[in-house]
């Protein structure tokens, strides 16, 4: 079971992607942005095998070529190492 991040010194690497935290919630969120819709789908489609590889599913929504994505652990109401483990995953999946 996940537990809620301690360590917030974690998220750094993830703020100097594009990963911000989310005003009023414990949640950082991204936008992708990438030439078309396909690869947008595509991306959220590699993105799904990790969140299913790692029982931790985004928020998320799509509108042609981006995707914003808001990620938080509901179980443990907050950020949990889930969140950085697929945030990791997303940057390197959008190259």
């Amino acid at each position: 079971m996940a537990e809620k991040l301690t360590d917030r010194s974690v998220l750094e690497p993830l703020r100097a992607t594009g990963w911000a935290e989310v005003d009023g919630r414990d949640a950082i969120a991204k936008e992708f942005t990438f030439a078309n819709f396909v690869e947008a789908f595509g991306f959220m489609s590699r993105a799904a095998l990790w969140a299913e590889k790692l029982d931790h599913h985004p928020e998320w929504f799509n509108v042609y070529k981006t995707v914003t994505v808001t990620l938080s652990t509901h179980d443990v109401d907050g950020l949990s190492d889930l969140d950085v483990k697929l945030a990791k995953a997303m940057d390197k999946l959008a190259g």
